[in-house]
This record gives structure tokens, sequence and C-alpha cells, in this order.
């Protein structure tokens, strides 16, 4: 008997059916089956076979891949190996995404050139900018990021050749360069001010924060606790395993589309409150408490139900500590020496120690994830909350863009078409109008 097996006995049957095993590098986290074994599973030659019924793909694993490793159990987050608290402590965002896309750590040599390649696709066509001037004053910047990431694909129609790895190459560069530009032109037009375009002499940071707020100086020089705060949070955000927006790239992806169409598709399933939009639910609940004499009530009303749920606890992978909202945690001192302490601050902390004595969270697993810190450190540097899942999606891009290569270049993809449960009408007759009653 192959003990690297399972063996289903079909109860309408009487058969039985020796399903093989696989295992990834963690054979306790990662064993699985094919899902198309069981479509051998009939009740006749006629029938269809057997389908999982997996909403939100709770159990569901759509691809093998290298890039992160996640144990919700265990609160460890891995990206190629390397534990996310080593790389926030003393890699920087550039060359993290190095890591993500080639799998191993540049030497001095290979990050100077990586820098230079990212450096010269910072800029924007300027009919790329017209577009944005287009939009309503005060339309959202991840609407506009979607829009205006999407309309890249038709300045740049090259960037179908997804087979040429030269031409793969420069549509990473490209998309990780310019991603900040365009978040920062979103930035100003809704803020009514001219566009400040990118310094090549500072850091990938230091030339975002740049083109967010410049003003009339002629250099601006960025606060360097500040750029090492945003640095940091980008790497925590770089890449997170399979999730809504990752895992929307790839099914775009899967199409053979551009790699600019599939990012746009990504930024619009982070766009979404329940993926790119948890920092901010954070700082309404916040806001909603009012000082930290309330917390103790607003927790009693949390757990009878009255007061909905706890934002920013809690993770559809996390059993356990976010290991991102440790570092975040320590960040938000860090910051808020240079910015002045949020306000909110206190009642964040509050809340935290009174749920983490709590049987009540505990027993359901419910502790701080990376959102809970994340846009207060945000808000304290002076972003509108607006600018949160845009921040998320610049991070994100290296994840998206290693993910979209890693895609493609992995021999078992396949165009993404998920099956269904038909739970409609059998077939029926139609009725001329005049006969239906």
């Amino acid at each position: 008997m192959n003990t690297h097996s399972l063996t289903i006995t079909d109860n309408r049957t009487g058969k039985s059916y020796d399903i093989s095993i696989q295992y990834g590098t963690y054979p306790n986290y990662g064993a699985s089956i094919n899902a198309i074994d069981l479509r051998q599973i009939k009740t006749t030659k006629e029938d269809f076979g057997l389908l999982t019924y997996d909403p939100g793909y709770t159990n569901t694993a759509s691809c093998k891949s290298d890039v992160t490793f996640l144990d919700g159990e265990e609160g460890i987050l891995r990206y190629r190996g390397y534990p996310i608290e080593q790389l926030a402590e003393k890699s920087t965002y550039l060359e993290t995404a190095y890591l993500l896309l080639h799998g191993e750590l540049p030497n001095v040599e290979q990050l100077q050139n990586w820098r230079q390649h990212i450096c010269e696709h910072t800029f924007i066509h300027e009919n790329i900018k017209k577009l944005i001037d287009n939009f309503q004053y005060d339309a959202h910047p991840m609407g506009i990021l979607v829009g205006s990431v999407g309309a890249m694909s038709t300045f740049y129609p090259e960037a179908k050749n997804i087979q040429d790895h030269a031409c793969r190459y420069q549509q990473i560069c490209r998309l990780i360069g310019k991603m900040p530009t365009l978040a920062a032109f979103a930035y100003r037009h809704s803020r009514g001010l001219p566009y400040a375009y990118p310094d090549e002499k500072l850091s990938y940071i230091g030339n975002f924060m740049s083109m967010l707020w410049k003003g009339s100086e002629s250099k601006y020089q960025p606060d360097p606790v500040l750029e090492k705060a945003i640095d940091v949070l980008f790497i925590l955000h770089a890449d997170h395993e399979q999730n809504c927006s990752t895992s929307s790239m790839r099914m775009v992806a899967s199409s053979y589309s551009d790699p600019l169409s599939a990012i746009s598709a990504a930024i619009a399933a982070l766009y979404g409150p329940r993926h790119g939009g948890a920092n901010e639910a954070v700082l309404q609940m916040l806001k909603e408490i009012g000082s930290v004499d309330n917390v103790p009530n607003f927790i009693k009303s949390v757990k009878s139900g009255e007061a909905g749920r706890l934002m920013g606890f809690g993770h559809r992978v996390y059993k356990s500590y976010d290991p991102r909202a440790k570092i975040c945690k320590q960040l938000a001192r860090e910051v808020f020496a240079v910015t002045g302490a949020n306000p909110l601050i206190d009642i964040a902390l509050e809340l935290e120690r009174i749920a983490l004595q709590d049987d009540y969270f505990i027993s359901r697993q419910l502790y701080p994830n990376v959102d809970f810190y994340s846009g207060l450190i945000y808000q304290a540097m002076g972003f509108p909350v607006g600018m949160f899942p845009v921040l998320f999606a610049i991070a994100r891009t290296a994840g998206w863009v290693a993910q979209w290569q890693e895609f493609l270049l992995d021999p078992d993809n396949k165009i993404a078409r998920p099956r269904q449960i038909y739970c409609g009408h059998e077939q029926r007759d139609y009725v001329p109008l005049d006969k239906r009653e």
C-alpha cells in the first residue's frame, strides 16, 4: 500500500479510490492532493465526477510558489526563506524587491545595477500626466492609480511580449520604477498641487517623499527616520502569499495578458475595503472609541456583538500575533519621536493590552495584524487615509511582479477557469410573452 496516499471510499457505490498525496517544503504545512484526481469518483460513467466546493479558496492551493512562506499558526513570514524580521531590520525595499524577483540577495554590483535600472524608469510619459489631470479634482487616489497603470499598457505595447525575458525584465523595472511617481502625482492632483518630478539623486523612498512633499525648495531633504520607516513598511507589505490581489493578478496573467493590465487588476482588488482599506477601518474605530477610558466598554460591546468586529485584530491566515504587527509597533515609537505621537496611539495600546489578556479574543485567535499600527504611522506622517491603499500598492508591486514572473515560468500554468456547483433550473421550454402568468 502507498503510505503517501489517501484512500477514499464512496459510500454511494462502495468503490474505493487511492489518491496520491504531494508534499511541499514543509510536509506538515503543504500536503495536498490533485483536485483533478477526484474527478474519477463517479456514480455512473456519465457522471461528471466529484468536485470540491471552497468559497473564498480557504483550503485550495492554486499554485506552487517559492516566493513567500507563511505559517499563520506560528506567526512566521519569510521572503525566499529570509525572516521578515531580519529583512525589516537590515535590508531596504529595493534590495528586498530584488530578492523576491531573483530568489537571492544581490551582491554590491547587482544591487547597484538594479537600482540604476529602476531609476531609469521613474519618469512617466507626459500624456499619462495629462490623463491624471483629467480626473475629477476629488477623485480617489486609488482610482487614479488603477486607471493610470491600466492605461500604461497602451503606451508600451511591447509589454505583450511576455515570453521574451528581456522584455519581461523591462516591464518589471518599469512597474517598480513608475509606481511611486504615479502615486505621488495622484496625491498632488488631489491636493491641487503642481507635480514634482523624480529626483534621481535620492533613494527610492527619498525620491518618493520628494515627489509627495517637495515645495518651493530647490532640493528636498527627506527626514532619515521617516524615510527608513516608509522603507520598512514597504518591506512588510512587499508580498504576502496568495492573497486577494495577488490571486487576481495571477488569474488575469493566466490569459497571458500584459503585466501592466494584470497589475492594474491587482490594484483594483486591493482597492476594496476588505483588503487594502483595513488600516483605515482601524483609525475609524479608534476615533469612535474616543478615549482610553472608553476602551473597556468598547471591548464589552464587541464581545456582546453590539459594536461589530474589532478592526485590526485577526487574519484569514494568522492565528497568532502577526510578525509584521510587532515590527510596526516598534516603528510607531520611532516615527512619533519625530512627528509627535498620534493621539490615537494610547487608545490602540490600551485596546491591545486588554484584548491580549481576554480569553474571548485569545480563544478566537484574534491578535493584532499589520493594519492595527500601520495606519497610525502613515497618519502621523501626514498621509490622508485615501493614500493608505496606494502606499500598499507601491509596496506590493514587487511581490506582484515576482508572482507574475513565477507564474509565467511555471510549466504547470494554465488559464484560470474555476468550476461551479450549478443550483439553477433544469431544462425548461420558452413561454411566449402573452402566455406568461
